[in-house]
This record gives structure tokens, C-alpha cells and sequence, in this order.
């Protein structure tokens, strides 16, 4: 049953979403980034339910937006640029897995972080071959070998986003539920105990990284087709805290809340941004902090509370 109302809540969102799309035109970027964003929380929502918070998941965003950056000169191709950069973030992130695996807690955050700051150094002092802070522009990519522009480009990459952003929550809700997810939770509670009972705890957290930084990779692509434009910004520590800070605002444990959490975060910075320039941040700042003080659950629980709610003058026997 509860998963029949999560299907039905996650087509909901998805209609609105495109509905917003259609009627906003603006907002078609914006959403598109949110889909990219949250796709990417869901990788780190695989390693919090381990209990391991990555403070550096923004590198492999970084990679594949600068694989796309790369490669897309040659061979313009979204449906190949698509899975080559994700792949390549996958790749990274399994050879750094089996470096950071070795740690815990606060010493995994902290190495993932570094680990990103030095991806972003490079990026910056690497001129020759990244452009620095100027970044570097793409060309316009093609479509099953059709070149799109305007409004049609834009619904092309919102399409491939909102696609890509069910199919990863499909998969990492049938993950989760499957005994590699259960292993998962097991890792936060008792480690120790999974080892006795002979399941590695290590290389269960190693493929759970893995992916994060498979869907990382994909988040990445998408922002780089999106808006076209890369720079080292994107691997800055900011963006890794920004992915955090998604990741609790919609609801650490729920699949739903992590696009439910983006989508939020990127209409209230848009609008804030706008209205109060000065102030936009310290209005994000105080709604996380609202959401971790009142509703440990994210905006995901709210609306799960509301739902449950008895309607008034109701009483059950």
C-alpha cells in the first residue's frame, strides 16, 4: 500500500512538473537543473542510509560535466555523451571508493571533500587544458542525429532529465529494498555484525558508492547540456554542501523527497535570489535549520504527516 501511494505521488509530481514545464517556459531551466540535482541526492541518500555523509559528491558532477565538455567537440551525440560521462564519474568513483571505504563517519566526509578540492584546484590552475574560471562553452549537441534549438532543445534535455530522474528512483527504491540496501542500514547500526555473519561490509558500501557517483555522473551531464557552459565552480565545496543541504531539506530517508527537496531548493533560490539578493542565502540557511529542528523527516515528512492527518471531529473505535 505504501508503495502504491509513493508510485502515485512520485506520476503526480512528475505531471506537475511538466505542467509547470508548459505553462512557465522560464521555469523549463530551472527544473531541468533541479531533476539533474536531485538526481544526484539520490547517490547520497544510498550513503547516508549507511550512516556516511559525502561532503565532496560535486566532483563527480564536475567530471562528467567536463567529459561532456570534452568529447562533445568531436562527438556531439547526447545519447552517447550521456552514458560516457556517467561512466567515467563511475569509474573515478570506484578507484576512490576503494581508497575512502577504509573510513568512517567524519573521516569519509572530510576525505571526499578534499579529495574534491584538489579536483577543483586542478580544474582552476589547468588553463591550458580546462580554461580556468572562464570555463568552457559547448556546442550544441545533437539528438539521434538531429541538431534542436530554442524552445525544442529545452524540452529535449527536460525530457532525457525527467526520464532518467524515474528510472533512478525506481532503481535505487528497488535497491534499497533488496538485500544490498538492507546490508546498507546494517553498516550504520552494526557493522561489526554483518562481518560475523560474512556479508563485507566494505565492498557493500564501495558499490553503493559506485552508483552515487554513476547518478552523479548523470546529474552532471545533464547540467552541462543544460547550460552549456562548464566551469571549476561546479566541483567547489559549496555545490557538494548544496547536494547535503537538498539531501535534508527533502527528507533523508525518501526517494521522493530528494527531487520533492531540489525542486524546492532551486525555485526558492531563483525567487530569493531576485527579490532579495543580499538576503537569499540566510533564508535558505534558516529553512534548513527550521526543517532539521522541527521536521527531522524533511519536507517529504511533512507532506506524509499531512496525509495521515485524521480529518477533524474524526475518532477511530
Amino acid at each position: 500500500m505504501k508503495s502504491r501511494l509513493e508510485l502515485l505521488a512520485g506520476l503526480a509530481g512528475a505531471l506537475l512538473l511538466v505542467l509547470l514545464a508548459w505553462s512557465v517556459p522560464w521555469l523549463r531551466f530551472v527544473l531541468t537543473i533541479a531533476l539533474a540535482k536531485g538526481i544526484t541526492v539520490l547517490g547520497i541518500l544510498l550513503l547516508l542510509r549507511a550512516g556516511q555523509v559525502s561532503f565532496g559528491h560535486a566532483m563527480y558532477v564536475a567530471i562528467a560535466a567536463y567529459t561532456v565538455a570534452f568529447v562533445a567537440p568531436r562527438m556531439p551525440e547526447v545519447l552517447l555523451l550521456l552514458p560516457l560521462a556517467a561512466l567515467a564519474s563511475a569509474a573515478v568513483g570506484l578507484v576512490v571508493g576503494l581508497f575512502v571505504m577504509r573510513y568512517r563517519e567524519i573521516f569519509f566526509g572530510m576525505l571526499n571533500l578534499a579529495l574534491s578540492m584538489v579536483f577543483y584546484s586542478l580544474l582552476e590552475k589547468l588553463y591550458t587544458i580546462t580554461h580556468g574560471t572562464d570555463g568552457i562553452r559547448l556546442p550544441v549537441p545533437t539528438f539521434a542525429g538531429m541538431t534542436l534549438s530554442g524552445v525544442t532543445y529545452e524540452w529535449a534535455v527536460f525530457s532525457i532529465a525527467l526520464a532518467l530522474a524515474i528510472g533512478f528512483a525506481v532503481l535505487v527504491r528497488i535497491y534499497l529494498n533488496a538485500p544490498l540496501g538492507q546490508a546498507l542500514a546494517g553498516i550504520k547500526t552494526r557493522e561489526a555484525r554483518l562481518e560475523f555473519m560474512g556479508v563485507p561490509a566494505r565492498y557493500v558500501l564501495l558499490s553503493a558508492y559506485a552508483l552515487s557517483a554513476l547518478m552523479a555522473g548523470c546529474g552532471g551531464t545533464l547540467i552541462a547540456l543544460t547550460s552549456r557552459h562548464v566551469t571549476p565552480a561546479l566541483a567547489y565545496w559549496t555545490a557538494s554542501g548544496e547536494l547535503v543541504f537538498i539531501a535534508i531539506l527533502g527528507g533523508a530517508g525518501s526517494v521522493l523527497g530528494a527531487f520533492l527537496g531540489a525542486v524546492v531548493y532551486e525555485l526558492t533560490r531563483v525567487y530569493a535570489a531576485a527579490n532579495l539578493a543580499d538576503a537569499w542565502q540566510l533564508i535558505l540557511g534558516t529553512v534548513l535549520l527550521l526543517v532539521i529542528l522541527f521536521a527531522p523527516g524533511g519536507l517529504f515528512g511533512i507532506a506524509q504527516g499531512l496525509l495521515r492527518r485524521k480529518p477533524a471531529g474524526r475518532e477511530v473505535a
